[in-house]
């Protein structure tokens, strides 16, 4: 039976993925509408991921100095739909570069805390983490289908309002998290180089290689699509069907953790990369893709799993907020920000085979994490 914790926990993930379900598919249109060309528009994405890489550290360091995680979410929550609403009146490609860098500093910095929350709670017992994170996944698909009806015929300015409501719930949610934190209030903790041992530097390179295998599949997976002549609707179907994919393995996770363990999780997903993304470079038919497309399970699902537990279970408990925006920084901003200035080229030169390199970058994730697993430095 879900503990109140769990509920509190699972309402955060839903209220912050309903923003991601709006932000990643319909920002870039809106921006679009704003007159941004396809070169402003690569370089407010790319200062975005710079950004965020230097905010997520330094809101979990506030987090684990503060001993109180649910104020900097609720800081954090109210500065992402202000960001948004102040977008309304933004015109200039300054003004625009300036709000879209800030409002995904506020937003991804959230992500990591919840996370940490979350993993808390696991490890007290009180929650399976993979059973609540999977009502975010779940909260995405639906967010995805429902706006795409909602933004139908509108105006652009909708996708704000949608954006600003979204956040506005992810503050009642953050509201509702229990306040303080299971850790007393420290003067002085340890700053996040204490963190960046030789092992943990390891693992987020494996980490980085794994989750940034998707590179390739999340710019250019919808235009490589078209050019094989399959239809929208077709495609919008291969991306739910792999987050439902995700669902899925979070729910049943906790057998397979205990089998394999973290590390063995990221291995996991790294060599279904290697699978994924070769398959990938040469279907062009829908059922190979829809097919392949399931061990988003494993190449997304597992390796996210795995990170996540390893954290909890090698980062010392004073700096877990620390540790989890580490974690997204590298992972989720530098290392994707670093794979994404070459997968360009890749692809101009050879369309779908870009996905060979993806590959070998998820086939070294896994290696590198067997060998982690198995030595003690």
């Amino acid at each position: 039976m879900p503990t109140v914790t769990s509920l509190r926990l699972a309402l955060f993930y839903v209220a912050i993925f309903v923003v991601f379900g709006v932000q990643i598919p319909f920002w870039p249109l809106w921006l679009g509408a704003r007159g941004l060309s396809a070169e402003e528009l690569g370089v407010l994405f790319a200062v975005g991921q710079w950004v965020k890489a230097a905010a997520n550290p330094l809101a979990g360091m506030a987090a684990d100095r503060s001993g109180e995680p649910r104020r900097i979410m609720l800081m954090l929550s109210c500065a992402t739909a202000a960001t948004f609403l102040f977008c309304l009146w933004a015109q200039s490609f300054a003004a625009l570069l300036l709000l879209s860098a800030a409002a995904g500093a506020f937003l991804s910095s959230l992500m990591p805390l919840g996370d940490n929350l979350a993993l808390a709670g696991a490890y007290a017992g009180k929650l399976d983490y993979g059973r609540v994170r999977l009502w975010g996944s779940l909260a995405f698909i639906a967010t995805l289908l429902i706006a795409g009806r909602v933004l139908e015929g509108r105006a652009a300015d909708t996708v704000l309002y949608l954006l600003i409501g979204g956040a506005a719930l992810t503050f009642a949610a953050c509201f509702a998290l229990p306040a303080g934190s299971a850790l007393a209030r420290r003067t002085r903790s340890p700053e996040w180089r204490a963190l960046a041992t030789p092992r943990m530097l390891v693992f987020l390179g494996a980490a980085t290689l794994v989750q940034g295998s998707h590179s390739v599949l999340y710019i250019f997976g919808t235009l490589h699509w078209r050019a094989l002549g399959i239809s929208d609707t077709t495609i919008a179907v291969f991306w739910a069907e792999g987050t439902l994919a995700e669902v899925v393995l979070f729910f049943w996770g906790a057998p397979l953790l205990r089998r394999i363990g973290p590390l063995g999780l990221i291995a996991l997903g790294g060599g279904a990369g290697l699978v994924r993304w070769t398959v990938t470079a040469f279907a062009t038919a829908v059922p190979a893709i829809a097919l392949v497309q399931l061990l988003h399970a494993f190449t997304f699902g597992a390796a996210h799993l795995g990170a996540m537990h390893h954290l909890a279970r090698t980062v010392p408990a004073e700096q877990a907020a620390t540790g989890q925006a580490l974690y997204t920084a590298v992972v989720g901003s530098i290392g994707p920000g670093l794979i994404i200035l070459v997968i360009g080229p890749l692809y101009a030169a050879g369309g779908g085979l870009a996905y060979l390199a993806m590959a070998a970058i998820a086939l070294t994730g896994a290696v590198v994490s067997l060998r982690l697993s198995a030595t003690n430095f």
